[in-house]
């Protein structure tokens, strides 16, 4: 168990100063970083024709979100079903199907990185670094530009000490931010990773596959296709992004995705590290220390929480080994070289992020780890994904003041600004949306059994099929894969999914910061809710459970919680 305490420690240890970086590189001062930087980012602007010195309200902000990947979407479609065309395709890999690539470009364009695919047979070269790596670099920099909008927003935006009341707020202008994101932030960070994983033995190569000669040939196979070919880079980017989408269909499970026990140690780190990241990086870009306390107290308690009861569940005994002599921690679909221990902790800090990628099979967790796991991504903002998440946990705490207003009879505010109807509404929305379309399209491929291909009948089964709408909307990506995923059903359903738990998640918090940033600032006084409190904090972790359990209870009862009780029954017998 040292381990745990090993890496969440140099988590926090990295991520402190990377916070602080990235409150000086991506905030509206100038600063020294600029030296570095500022030419190489002034010649894209020129290069994609944007003016860095424009605002923009929020609006202008969601539409250039939508147009930019509007345009990546076309340009990944076409890479994909012709990648048989283009160069760098030494195993000649054919183009996708229309369904695949539609759900493949959907799923990395939304940052997901749901995979209905086996990367290694099924992409070539130039699909993963043109296609594939570029989203992932790109995709969680915008996240960050929205939750840059949605912070200004909630303090009045760039011009707050200009603009009269009702007046349109400058958020930020998402191009500059989110080339700031790329350049400053993820292309470093990448190329160090990319480093540490190549030195543990990632591949790093074009060549194409290598065969090698059985030792044994008893088994009648002459020889081993191993594919190789840029990794490192790749495995780099799905780590520090919340992407997830690993090179090899079974992910960071593959030796040659995640070789060393050092390898899993940096791939673990770099799940968390920018999402905690961004927590300190709140305080001194909205100059209110006490919102990274309130913000990192309330994730880490659910991190913990999530974290004990994973590791407790993959520490027991798998039901199939009940009766045998050996009976030890529940080693189903690990690998024998990380162990029950990392590959728990893995399964959990991948589901508290966007980020989905696994060095474990998730279909083989205890029921009460795979429940934690959904658990994880039905909240969405314990930690989260990078930008994504802080929006998520703003979202929460907008929904905690407003009904902490009401309990203690004043109209809800939020530094200052009233939370009225029309703030109320879209959040409304926003909250009824989740379960609605995931709850709904659970049912539908329940009710349809010939489509969803389950491996597993009764309480497993319903998990497997909530487990993957789960994570399409939560944009994590991960699966129950005894789910026969690949076919159209399931590529268009999750699609939908897809693209509403991003662009809504996304624009209707961007929509309500918007409101709040142009309306008048009340005075404080003794009656005023103060939000950076522990009081609060407990209201709000509150909220976050009585939200989940009351829309999700009765789906995890049929699932993991039915799964689990049925099977202690069973041993108890």
């Amino acid at each position: 168990m040292w381990e745990i305490f090993i890496t969440l420690a140099a988590v926090v240890a990295l991520a402190w100063p990377l916070g602080r970086y990235l409150a000086a590189a991506l905030g509206d001062a100038p600063t020294r970083i600029d030296r570095v930087f500022a030419p190489i980012e002034r010649f894209v602007y020129r290069l994609i024709g944007i003016d860095a010195r424009r605002g923009m309200s929020w609006r202008g902000i969601a539409l250039a979100f939508v147009a930019s990947n509007a345009v990546l979407a076309v340009i990944v479609q076409a890479i994909l079903m012709l990648q048989n065309h283009l160069p760098l395709n030494p195993d000649g890999i054919p183009g996708m199907s229309w369904d695949v690539a539609l759900h493949t470009m959907a799923s990395f364009l939304t940052n997901t990185n749901q995979q209905h695919y086996s990367g290694q047979a099924q992409l070539s070269y130039f699909s993963q670094l043109a296609g594939i790596v570029t989203l992932q670099v790109v995709t969680p920099a915008m996240g960050l530009a929205i939750g840059l909008a949605v912070l200004r927003g909630l303090f009045g935006g760039r011009n707050v000490a200009m603009a009269k009341e009702g007046e349109t707020r400058d958020l930020g202008n998402f191009y500059v931010d989110t080339v700031r994101s790329v350049l400053r932030v993820f292309l470093p960070l990448m190329l160090v990773w990319s480093l540490l994983l190549t030195w543990q033995g990632v591949p790093s190569t074009f060549d194409g596959a290598k065969i090698a000669a059985p030792i044994d040939a008893s088994a009648g196979m002459k020889e081993q296709v191993i594919p190789v070919g840029p990794v490192a880079p790749m495995v780099a980017i799905k780590q520090l992004g919340t992407n997830g989408g690993g090179w090899y269909g079974p992910n960071s499970a593959v030796p040659l995705e995640n070789p060393t026990p050092l390898s899993n140690l940096f791939e673990i780190i770099a799940i968390l590290l920018v999402p905690m990241a961004i927590v300190f990086m709140i305080g001194r870009f909205t100059r209110r220390p006490k919102l990274t306390w309130l913000t990192l107290g309330v994730m880490a308690t659910f991190s913990l929480a999530f974290i004990g009861a994973a590791e407790w569940s993959e520490l027991q005994p798998n039901a199939a080994t009940t009766g045998l002599a050996a009976n030890g921690a529940n080693m189903e679909g690990k690998e024998q070289r990380l162990g029950p221990a990392t590959s728990a902790l893995w399964s959990t800090l991948t589901t508290q992020t966007s980020n989905g990628s696994v060095n474990a099979m998730h279909d083989s967790l205890n029921p009460v780890a795979g429940g934690i796991a959904m658990a994880g991504m039905l909240v969405n903002a314990i930690w989260g994904g990078v930008g994504c998440g802080l929006v998520g946990f703003l979202v929460y705490l907008l929904v905690a003041v407003f009904l902490s207003g009401l309990m203690i009879g004043r109209t809800p505010e939020i530094y200052g600004r009233k939370i009225e109807v029309g703030e109320i509404r879209l959040l409304s929305l926003l909250v009824l949306l989740q379960p609605m379309l995931i709850l709904t399209a659970t049912a539908a491929a329940l009710s349809l059994p010939a489509l969803t291909a389950n491996s597993n009948p009764g309480f497993h089964g319903v998990s497997q099929v909530f487990y993957e709408y789960a994570s399409a909307w939560a944009n994590n990506g991960s699966g129950f894969e005894g789910l026969g995923d690949g076919t159209t059903w399931w590529n268009l359903s999750c699609v939908v999914l897809l693209l509403i738990g991003r662009y809504a998640c996304l624009i209707i918090p961007l929509a309500v910061a918007g409101r709040l940033a142009a309306k008048r600032v009340a005075p404080v006084s003794p009656g005023t809710l103060d939000i950076e409190t522990p009081t609060f904090a407990l209201t709000l972790i509150a909220v976050i459970v009585l939200l989940t359990l009351l829309c999700f209870l009765p789906v995890l009862a049929l699932g993991p919680i039915g799964e689990a009780l049925s099977l202690a029954a069973h041993t108890v017998s």
